[in-house]
Protein backbone atom coordinates (compact mmCIF):
# COMPACT_ATOMS: atom_id res chain seq x y z
CA UNK A 1 0.00 0.00 0.00
CA UNK A 2 1.34 3.32 -0.99
CA UNK A 3 -0.48 5.64 1.43
CA UNK A 4 -3.57 5.39 3.81
CA UNK A 5 -6.13 7.92 4.17
CA UNK A 6 -7.96 8.33 6.98
CA UNK A 7 -10.98 10.35 7.56
CA UNK A 8 -11.50 12.42 11.21
CA UNK A 9 -14.77 13.77 10.91
CA UNK A 10 -14.92 16.55 13.91
CA UNK A 11 -13.09 17.20 16.78
CA UNK A 12 -15.56 15.08 18.92
CA UNK A 13 -18.11 12.69 18.38
CA UNK A 14 -21.23 14.74 18.86
CA UNK A 15 -19.45 18.16 18.13
CA UNK A 16 -21.37 17.73 14.50
CA UNK A 17 -19.77 18.69 11.04
CA UNK A 18 -21.18 19.69 7.13
CA UNK A 19 -22.52 16.94 5.46
CA UNK A 20 -20.77 18.69 2.59
CA UNK A 21 -17.57 18.26 4.28
CA UNK A 22 -18.07 14.30 5.07
CA UNK A 23 -18.92 13.70 0.96
CA UNK A 24 -15.59 15.72 -0.22
CA UNK A 25 -14.02 13.28 2.37
CA UNK A 26 -15.40 10.08 1.25
CA UNK A 27 -15.08 10.90 -2.52
CA UNK A 28 -11.14 10.79 -1.36
CA UNK A 29 -11.66 6.78 -0.56
CA UNK A 30 -10.14 6.75 2.96
CA UNK A 31 -8.94 3.92 3.95
CA UNK A 32 -10.81 4.48 7.69
CA UNK A 33 -12.58 6.67 9.56
CA UNK A 34 -11.76 7.74 13.00
CA UNK A 35 -12.74 10.03 15.58
CA UNK A 36 -12.02 10.87 19.21
CA UNK A 37 -15.36 11.32 21.03
CA UNK A 38 -14.00 12.20 24.72
CA UNK A 39 -11.42 14.10 26.87
CA UNK A 40 -10.88 14.90 30.50
CA UNK A 41 -10.99 18.52 29.28
CA UNK A 42 -14.82 18.92 30.99
CA UNK A 43 -13.25 17.82 34.58
CA UNK A 44 -13.65 14.65 36.41
CA UNK A 45 -17.51 14.86 37.35
CA UNK A 46 -18.11 13.24 33.84
CA UNK A 47 -16.27 10.22 34.51
CA UNK A 48 -17.17 10.03 38.28
CA UNK A 49 -21.15 10.87 37.36
CA UNK A 50 -20.64 7.75 34.70
CA UNK A 51 -22.49 10.63 31.73
CA UNK A 52 -21.21 12.45 28.57
CA UNK A 53 -20.52 15.64 27.94
CA UNK A 54 -22.04 15.62 24.70
CA UNK A 55 -26.09 15.02 23.85
CA UNK A 56 -27.20 11.39 22.89
CA UNK A 57 -29.19 13.39 20.30
CA UNK A 58 -26.05 15.07 18.79
CA UNK A 59 -24.01 11.80 19.02
CA UNK A 60 -26.77 9.83 17.22
CA UNK A 61 -26.61 12.59 14.23
CA UNK A 62 -23.45 12.17 13.83
CA UNK A 63 -23.27 8.55 13.55
CA UNK A 64 -26.49 9.03 11.47
CA UNK A 65 -23.96 9.87 8.62
CA UNK A 66 -20.42 7.95 9.61
CA UNK A 67 -22.09 4.51 10.01
CA UNK A 68 -23.91 4.49 6.63
CA UNK A 69 -20.83 6.19 4.83
CA UNK A 70 -18.56 3.85 6.20
CA UNK A 71 -20.61 1.06 5.59
CA UNK A 72 -20.87 1.46 2.00
CA UNK A 73 -17.16 2.43 1.70
CA UNK A 74 -16.50 -1.04 3.23
CA UNK A 75 -14.43 1.00 5.41
CA UNK A 76 -13.47 0.29 9.75
CA UNK A 77 -15.53 3.09 11.78
CA UNK A 78 -13.31 3.50 14.89
CA UNK A 79 -14.27 5.78 18.06
CA UNK A 80 -12.04 6.58 20.85
CA UNK A 81 -12.62 7.50 24.39
CA UNK A 82 -16.60 5.87 23.87
CA UNK A 83 -19.11 8.14 25.56
CA UNK A 84 -16.60 10.98 26.87
CA UNK A 85 -14.43 10.02 29.37
CA UNK A 86 -14.16 6.06 28.53
CA UNK A 87 -15.72 4.15 31.42
CA UNK A 88 -17.94 1.24 30.95
CA UNK A 89 -21.03 3.34 31.42
CA UNK A 90 -19.75 5.67 28.73
CA UNK A 91 -18.82 2.95 26.83
CA UNK A 92 -22.12 1.35 27.00
CA UNK A 93 -24.25 4.95 26.22
CA UNK A 94 -22.18 4.83 22.89
CA UNK A 95 -23.32 1.35 21.90
CA UNK A 96 -26.79 2.52 22.44
CA UNK A 97 -26.32 5.37 20.24
CA UNK A 98 -24.50 2.68 17.48
CA UNK A 99 -27.59 0.31 18.01
CA UNK A 100 -30.07 2.76 17.79
CA UNK A 101 -28.79 4.33 14.66
CA UNK A 102 -28.13 0.87 12.72
CA UNK A 103 -31.54 -0.12 13.61
CA UNK A 104 -32.66 3.12 11.88
CA UNK A 105 -30.77 2.72 9.06
CA UNK A 106 -31.13 -1.11 8.43
CA UNK A 107 -27.91 -2.07 8.93
CA UNK A 108 -25.79 -5.22 11.11
CA UNK A 109 -22.78 -4.24 11.78
CA UNK A 110 -19.54 -6.36 13.49
CA UNK A 111 -18.06 -4.52 16.68
CA UNK A 112 -15.00 -5.11 18.62
CA UNK A 113 -15.68 -3.22 21.64
CA UNK A 114 -12.46 -2.20 24.21
CA UNK A 115 -13.22 -1.25 27.94
CA UNK A 116 -10.63 0.75 29.97
CA UNK A 117 -11.71 0.53 33.52
CA UNK A 118 -9.38 -0.44 35.94
CA UNK A 119 -9.80 -3.03 39.42
CA UNK A 120 -9.27 -1.18 42.34
CA UNK A 121 -7.70 -4.60 43.33
CA UNK A 122 -4.77 -4.46 40.79
CA UNK A 123 -4.44 -1.05 41.94
CA UNK A 124 -3.80 -1.83 45.17
CA UNK A 125 -1.69 -4.45 44.35
CA UNK A 126 0.25 -2.18 41.68
CA UNK A 127 0.43 0.41 44.77
CA UNK A 128 2.10 -2.09 47.18
CA UNK A 129 4.52 -3.44 44.09
CA UNK A 130 5.64 0.31 43.37
CA UNK A 131 4.34 0.14 40.19
CA UNK A 132 2.29 3.52 40.43
CA UNK A 133 4.25 6.70 39.83
CA UNK A 134 2.63 10.11 40.21
CA UNK A 135 2.96 12.53 37.14
CA UNK A 136 4.19 16.10 37.49
CA UNK A 137 2.44 18.38 40.56
CA UNK A 138 0.40 15.14 41.70
CA UNK A 139 0.84 13.27 45.04
CA UNK A 140 2.03 10.24 45.43
CA UNK A 141 -1.06 7.56 45.43
CA UNK A 142 -1.97 6.21 49.08
CA UNK A 143 -4.22 4.01 50.20
CA UNK A 144 -6.66 5.97 51.65
CA UNK A 145 -7.07 8.37 48.60
CA UNK A 146 -7.29 4.81 46.38
CA UNK A 147 -10.01 3.47 48.65
CA UNK A 148 -12.25 6.52 48.06
CA UNK A 149 -11.92 6.38 44.51
CA UNK A 150 -14.92 5.54 42.75
CA UNK A 151 -13.99 4.71 39.22
CA UNK A 152 -10.44 4.59 37.09
CA UNK A 153 -10.00 4.37 33.66
CA UNK A 154 -6.48 3.48 31.96
CA UNK A 155 -5.22 5.48 28.45
CA UNK A 156 -4.97 2.35 26.09
CA UNK A 157 -2.29 2.74 23.34
CA UNK A 158 -2.12 1.38 20.09
CA UNK A 159 -1.68 -2.29 21.38
CA UNK A 160 -5.55 -2.92 22.02
CA UNK A 161 -6.86 -1.16 18.46
CA UNK A 162 -4.18 -3.32 16.91
CA UNK A 163 -6.16 -6.47 18.62
CA UNK A 164 -9.67 -4.96 17.45
CA UNK A 165 -8.45 -4.63 14.31
CA UNK A 166 -6.74 -7.82 13.77
CA UNK A 167 -10.21 -10.10 12.89
CA UNK A 168 -12.56 -7.79 10.47
CA UNK A 169 -14.80 -5.40 12.67
CA UNK A 170 -16.90 -2.94 11.05
CA UNK A 171 -16.97 -0.57 14.09
CA UNK A 172 -14.31 0.09 16.94
CA UNK A 173 -15.87 1.25 20.36
CA UNK A 174 -13.30 2.03 22.52
CA UNK A 175 -12.81 2.89 26.49
CA UNK A 176 -10.08 5.71 27.24
CA UNK A 177 -7.79 6.34 24.46
CA UNK A 178 -4.72 8.07 24.42
CA UNK A 179 -6.06 10.39 21.65
CA UNK A 180 -3.38 9.90 18.62
CA UNK A 181 -3.74 5.79 18.97
CA UNK A 182 -7.60 6.08 17.19
CA UNK A 183 -5.93 7.54 14.12
CA UNK A 184 -2.84 5.93 14.23
CA UNK A 185 -3.72 2.40 14.87
CA UNK A 186 -5.17 1.94 11.14
CA UNK A 187 -2.35 2.91 9.40
CA UNK A 188 0.54 0.85 11.72
CA UNK A 189 -1.75 -2.13 11.38
CA UNK A 190 -0.95 -1.70 7.62
CA UNK A 191 2.68 -1.29 8.43
CA UNK A 192 3.38 2.46 8.27
CA UNK A 193 5.21 4.15 10.31
CA UNK A 194 4.42 4.58 14.19
CA UNK A 195 6.27 7.86 14.50
CA UNK A 196 5.01 9.77 11.45
CA UNK A 197 1.12 7.71 12.36
CA UNK A 198 1.23 9.06 16.19
CA UNK A 199 2.10 13.06 14.92
CA UNK A 200 -0.55 12.63 12.41
CA UNK A 201 -3.20 11.56 14.77
CA UNK A 202 -1.70 14.59 16.92
CA UNK A 203 -3.33 16.83 14.75
CA UNK A 204 -6.52 14.25 13.20
CA UNK A 205 -8.18 13.90 16.80
CA UNK A 206 -8.76 17.87 16.93
CA UNK A 207 -9.89 17.86 13.32
CA UNK A 208 -9.79 21.15 11.34
CA UNK A 209 -8.86 23.35 15.08
CA UNK A 210 -5.52 22.79 13.66
CA UNK A 211 -6.36 24.29 10.47
CA UNK A 212 -7.35 28.05 9.97
CA UNK A 213 -9.88 29.43 10.45
CA UNK A 214 -10.10 26.58 12.83
CA UNK A 215 -13.11 24.73 14.07
CA UNK A 216 -14.10 21.40 16.15
CA UNK A 217 -16.83 20.73 13.83
CA UNK A 218 -15.61 19.90 10.21
CA UNK A 219 -13.60 17.06 8.24
CA UNK A 220 -9.98 16.55 7.97
CA UNK A 221 -8.12 14.17 6.29
CA UNK A 222 -5.06 12.76 6.31
CA UNK A 223 -2.86 10.95 4.00
CA UNK A 224 0.19 8.93 5.52
CA UNK A 225 3.27 7.62 3.18
CA UNK A 226 6.37 5.77 4.11
CA UNK A 227 8.28 8.96 4.83
CA UNK A 228 6.01 11.44 5.55
CA UNK A 229 2.42 12.51 5.96
CA UNK A 230 -0.25 15.28 4.61
CA UNK A 231 -2.76 17.13 6.42
CA UNK A 232 -6.07 18.23 4.07
CA UNK A 233 -9.32 20.24 4.89
CA UNK A 234 -12.62 18.95 3.41
CA UNK A 235 -14.01 22.37 3.34
CA UNK A 236 -13.38 25.52 1.03
CA UNK A 237 -13.52 27.75 4.50
CA UNK A 238 -10.43 25.84 5.75
CA UNK A 239 -6.26 25.74 5.10
CA UNK A 240 -3.92 24.10 6.97
CA UNK A 241 -0.97 26.03 7.14
CA UNK A 242 2.58 25.36 8.50
CA UNK A 243 2.04 28.32 11.03
CA UNK A 244 -1.16 26.16 12.13
CA UNK A 245 -0.13 22.75 12.27
CA UNK A 246 3.43 23.54 14.22
CA UNK A 247 1.41 25.51 16.64
CA UNK A 248 -1.16 22.36 16.85
CA UNK A 249 1.90 20.04 17.38
CA UNK A 250 2.43 22.04 20.86
CA UNK A 251 -1.06 21.81 21.49
CA UNK A 252 -1.48 19.81 25.06
CA UNK A 253 2.25 19.38 25.46
CA UNK A 254 4.38 19.51 28.53
CA UNK A 255 7.52 19.46 26.41
CA UNK A 256 7.51 21.10 23.07
CA UNK A 257 9.63 18.50 21.10
CA UNK A 258 8.36 15.33 22.97
CA UNK A 259 4.49 13.59 23.36
CA UNK A 260 4.95 10.76 26.01
CA UNK A 261 2.27 8.31 25.62
CA UNK A 262 1.81 4.34 26.27
CA UNK A 263 4.96 2.33 25.59
CA UNK A 264 7.26 5.46 24.44
CA UNK A 265 7.31 9.16 23.08
CA UNK A 266 6.75 11.13 20.04
CA UNK A 267 10.39 13.18 19.18
CA UNK A 268 9.42 15.77 16.98
CA UNK A 269 12.72 17.30 17.02
CA UNK A 270 13.36 16.15 13.47
CA UNK A 271 9.83 17.23 12.28
CA UNK A 272 9.53 19.53 9.80
CA UNK A 273 6.44 21.46 8.16
CA UNK A 274 5.96 21.88 4.17
CA UNK A 275 3.24 24.11 2.68
CA UNK A 276 2.53 21.50 -0.24
CA UNK A 277 -0.63 23.14 -1.81
CA UNK A 278 -2.50 26.43 -0.72
CA UNK A 279 -4.52 24.43 1.82
CA UNK A 280 -2.21 21.35 2.70
CA UNK A 281 0.82 21.09 4.54
CA UNK A 282 3.26 17.96 4.80
CA UNK A 283 5.22 16.67 7.92
CA UNK A 284 7.96 14.69 7.87
CA UNK A 285 10.79 13.35 10.05
CA UNK A 286 8.90 12.07 13.55
CA UNK A 287 9.95 9.33 15.29
CA UNK A 288 8.36 6.99 18.21
CA UNK A 289 10.83 6.14 20.85
CA UNK A 290 9.68 2.97 22.87
CA UNK A 291 10.59 3.42 26.28
CA UNK A 292 12.34 0.67 28.27
CA UNK A 293 8.76 0.21 30.83
CA UNK A 294 5.73 0.19 29.29
CA UNK A 295 3.27 2.44 31.38
CA UNK A 296 -0.10 4.24 30.67
CA UNK A 297 -2.03 6.67 32.21
CA UNK A 298 -4.22 6.14 34.60
CA UNK A 299 -7.51 8.87 35.83
CA UNK A 300 -9.42 8.37 39.04
CA UNK A 301 -11.92 10.16 40.48
CA UNK A 302 -13.47 10.26 44.07
CA UNK A 303 -16.33 12.30 45.36
CA UNK A 304 -15.81 15.40 47.51
CA UNK A 305 -19.30 15.98 48.25
CA UNK A 306 -22.37 17.88 46.54
CA UNK A 307 -22.74 21.59 44.69
CA UNK A 308 -24.55 24.37 44.95
CA UNK A 309 -23.90 27.65 43.30
CA UNK A 310 -25.71 31.30 42.58
CA UNK A 311 -24.96 33.77 40.45
CA UNK A 312 -25.38 37.43 40.62
CA UNK A 313 -24.18 40.69 39.34
CA UNK A 314 -22.45 43.69 41.65
CA UNK A 315 -22.86 47.31 40.01
CA UNK A 316 -22.00 49.69 42.88
CA UNK A 317 -19.15 51.79 42.25
CA UNK A 318 -19.18 51.96 46.16
CA UNK A 319 -18.86 48.49 46.61
CA UNK A 320 -16.62 46.94 44.09
CA UNK A 321 -14.15 49.84 45.41
CA UNK A 322 -13.95 47.68 48.66
CA UNK A 323 -14.87 44.45 47.48
CA UNK A 324 -12.33 42.51 49.06
CA UNK A 325 -13.34 43.45 52.30
CA UNK A 326 -16.99 43.28 51.92
CA UNK A 327 -16.46 39.26 50.31
CA UNK A 328 -14.66 38.92 53.36
CA UNK A 329 -16.91 39.57 56.24
CA UNK A 330 -19.46 37.86 53.87
CA UNK A 331 -16.93 34.52 54.55
CA UNK A 332 -16.77 35.91 58.33
CA UNK A 333 -20.97 36.05 58.83
CA UNK A 334 -21.25 32.51 56.86
CA UNK A 335 -18.36 31.12 59.25
CA UNK A 336 -20.42 32.67 62.08
CA UNK A 337 -24.18 32.07 61.39
CA UNK A 338 -23.78 28.57 59.40
CA UNK A 339 -23.26 26.03 63.04
CA UNK A 340 -20.36 24.16 61.53
CA UNK A 341 -17.47 24.07 59.00
CA UNK A 342 -18.34 21.25 57.43
CA UNK A 343 -18.78 23.45 53.83
CA UNK A 344 -16.46 25.20 51.19
CA UNK A 345 -17.20 28.56 50.03
CA UNK A 346 -15.32 30.08 46.91
CA UNK A 347 -16.68 33.53 45.37
CA UNK A 348 -15.53 33.69 42.17
CA UNK A 349 -15.58 37.58 40.59
CA UNK A 350 -15.74 37.75 37.10
CA UNK A 351 -14.73 41.24 35.34
CA UNK A 352 -11.50 41.08 38.08
CA UNK A 353 -9.52 37.60 38.76
CA UNK A 354 -12.77 35.09 38.39
CA UNK A 355 -10.29 33.25 35.71
CA UNK A 356 -7.03 33.40 36.68
CA UNK A 357 -7.83 33.79 40.41
CA UNK A 358 -4.85 34.17 42.41
CA UNK A 359 -2.33 33.94 39.66
CA UNK A 360 -3.86 37.13 37.98
CA UNK A 361 -1.39 40.07 37.50
CA UNK A 362 -4.26 42.95 37.47
CA UNK A 363 -6.67 42.18 40.47
CA UNK A 364 -8.75 44.96 40.35
CA UNK A 365 -12.31 46.14 39.21
CA UNK A 366 -11.76 48.43 36.20
CA UNK A 367 -15.07 47.80 34.45
CA UNK A 368 -18.30 49.48 35.52
CA UNK A 369 -19.96 45.73 36.85
CA UNK A 370 -18.85 42.71 37.75
CA UNK A 371 -19.76 39.21 37.98
CA UNK A 372 -19.75 37.10 41.34
CA UNK A 373 -20.27 33.53 41.62
CA UNK A 374 -20.89 32.01 44.95
CA UNK A 375 -19.71 27.97 45.08
CA UNK A 376 -20.37 25.94 47.98
CA UNK A 377 -19.66 22.66 48.78
CA UNK A 378 -21.16 20.19 51.20
CA UNK A 379 -21.03 16.65 52.42
CA UNK A 380 -25.01 16.67 51.40
CA UNK A 381 -27.24 18.90 48.62
CA UNK A 382 -29.49 20.22 51.56
CA UNK A 383 -25.83 21.06 53.34
CA UNK A 384 -24.93 22.95 50.49
CA UNK A 385 -28.22 24.53 49.74
CA UNK A 386 -28.47 25.95 53.12
CA UNK A 387 -24.94 27.17 53.27
CA UNK A 388 -25.24 28.78 49.71
CA UNK A 389 -28.22 30.43 50.80
CA UNK A 390 -26.90 32.09 53.84
CA UNK A 391 -24.22 33.19 51.60
CA UNK A 392 -26.49 34.58 48.68
CA UNK A 393 -28.88 36.42 51.57
CA UNK A 394 -26.03 37.73 53.52
CA UNK A 395 -24.33 39.26 50.66
CA UNK A 396 -27.55 40.61 49.57
CA UNK A 397 -28.23 42.74 52.35
CA UNK A 398 -24.75 43.12 53.85
CA UNK A 399 -23.79 46.90 55.19
CA UNK A 400 -20.46 48.45 54.34
CA UNK A 401 -19.15 52.43 54.07
CA UNK A 402 -20.63 54.52 51.68
CA UNK A 403 -23.67 51.63 50.87
CA UNK A 404 -26.87 54.17 49.67
CA UNK A 405 -29.85 51.64 50.19
CA UNK A 406 -30.48 48.74 52.44
CA UNK A 407 -30.69 46.26 50.34
CA UNK A 408 -29.87 45.44 46.69
CA UNK A 409 -26.13 44.35 46.89
CA UNK A 410 -26.64 42.04 44.25
CA UNK A 411 -28.54 41.70 40.99
CA UNK A 412 -29.63 38.33 39.93
CA UNK A 413 -30.32 36.93 36.25
CA UNK A 414 -32.28 33.73 37.81
CA UNK A 415 -35.23 32.66 39.49
CA UNK A 416 -34.77 30.57 41.93
CA UNK A 417 -31.18 32.14 42.61
CA UNK A 418 -29.58 28.98 44.10
CA UNK A 419 -29.26 26.70 41.45
CA UNK A 420 -28.38 22.90 42.97
CA UNK A 421 -25.75 21.17 40.89
CA UNK A 422 -25.43 17.50 42.48
CA UNK A 423 -22.55 15.59 43.24
CA UNK A 424 -18.92 16.89 42.97
CA UNK A 425 -15.64 15.23 41.93
CA UNK A 426 -12.39 15.63 42.18
CA UNK A 427 -9.54 13.61 40.28
CA UNK A 428 -7.78 11.18 43.05
CA UNK A 429 -5.60 9.07 40.66
CA UNK A 430 -3.40 11.01 38.26
CA UNK A 431 -0.80 8.31 37.87
CA UNK A 432 1.22 6.02 35.62
CA UNK A 433 0.70 2.00 35.70
CA UNK A 434 3.75 -0.21 34.90
CA UNK A 435 2.29 -3.17 32.72
CA UNK A 436 4.26 -5.79 31.75
CA UNK A 437 1.48 -6.37 28.53
CA UNK A 438 0.04 -3.63 26.92
CA UNK A 439 -2.77 -5.59 26.29
CA UNK A 440 -4.07 -6.91 30.07
CA UNK A 441 -6.03 -4.06 30.92
CA UNK A 442 -7.72 -3.91 27.61
CA UNK A 443 -10.01 -7.16 26.81
CA UNK A 444 -11.20 -6.93 23.32
CA UNK A 445 -15.58 -8.06 23.24
CA UNK A 446 -17.07 -8.83 19.98
CA UNK A 447 -20.39 -8.70 19.11
CA UNK A 448 -22.73 -8.37 15.87
CA UNK A 449 -25.18 -5.10 16.43
CA UNK A 450 -28.34 -3.71 14.08
CA UNK A 451 -30.99 -6.51 12.63
CA UNK A 452 -31.80 -7.33 16.33
CA UNK A 453 -28.03 -9.10 16.61
CA UNK A 454 -26.98 -8.45 19.95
Amino acid sequence: MREFRILSPTAILGYGFPVESLKRGMARRPHAIAVDAGSTDPGPSYLGLGRSFTSHAAVCRDLSLLIPAAARAGVPLIIGTAGGSGARPHVAECLRAVEQVLDECGLRAQLAVIHADVPKGLLTKALRGGRLTPLPFVPPLTPEMLRQTSRVVAQMGLEPLLAALSEPADIVVAGRCYDPAVFAAPPVARGFDTGLALHMGKILECSTIAATPGSGSDCALGVLRADSFRLEPLSPERRFTVQSVAAHTFYEKSHPLLLPGPGGHLDLSQATFTQVTPTAVEVRGSRFVPSERYAVKLEGVRRVGYRTVSLAGVRDRALLDQLDGVLAALRAAVERNSGALDYSLTLRVYGRDGVMGPWEPHPAVVGREVGLVIDVIAPTQPRADAVCGLARSTMLHLGFPGRMSTAGNLAFPFSPADIPVGRVYEFSVYHLLELDDPLALFPVHRMVLGGHGR
